[in-house]
């Protein structure tokens, strides 16, 4: 059995669409950062996209970890021209298309970026390949909203609207179990 645990990197505090641009995380919350670490199994091994806010949250918790290579395909969407934009802006410029983005997510993509289902796919490749490469681990995978969003729509087995409910929290957690043929859902967004 494998095991991900999906943690959500620390806030920017950006008001606006934060996909590939690289923002620092806000990590002075220690507390936090002790408990999530704490949290973690000790023995796990630890991989972070390649955004400084995921690396250094990823640096924060990993303690003892063995940590692996920043991946690229574990970054958050590709938002494109609504990179750093905020949502008013986007929808007056453009509201049939704001409004299919996130009302109905699958081939909808922003100018410039990439649809949810292009997001799923390359999350889930490169989840796939580290899954084979430490088959039975426990794997912390420091990523993005959209990211952790990914594996709970594919571990639910839910349209990506109803994967979109759910809520990911900054330095939350998100545990999935695969033993190569089922999914287990764990916890959605434990805050330890």
């Amino acid at each position: 059995m494998t095991r991900l645990h999906l943690v959500r990197h620390g806030p920017t505090h950006a008001k606006t669409m934060v996909g590939w641009s690289d923002l620092p995380a806000d990590l002075s919350d220690h507390a936090a950062l002790a408990r999530l670490q704490s949290h973690l199994p000790e023995d796990a091994i630890i991989v972070s996209s390649d955004l400084s806010r995921a690396i250094d949250t990823a640096t924060a918790i990993q303690g003892a970890r063995h940590r692996l290579p920043h991946d690229p395909d574990l970054r958050e969407i590709n938002f494109g021209s609504w990179e750093l934009r905020g949502f008013a802006e986007i929808e007056e410029e453009d509201p049939d298309r704001a409004f299919a983005y996130w009302d109905n997510p699958g081939d909808v993509r922003p100018p410039q970026g990439e649809s949810w289902n292009e997001v799923r796919a390359r999350v889930d490749a490169a989840v796939d390949a580290l899954m084979a490469l430490y088959a039975g681990a426990d794997l912390v995978v420091v990523a993005h909203f959209g990211v952790i969003l990914t594996q709970v729509q594919r571990a639910m087995n839910l349209e990506a609207q109803q994967a979109f409910s759910h809520r990911i929290d900054n330095l939350s957690v998100t545990d999935i179990a695969y033993d190569g043929i089922i999914w287990t859902m764990g916890t959605i967004n434990h805050l330890p």
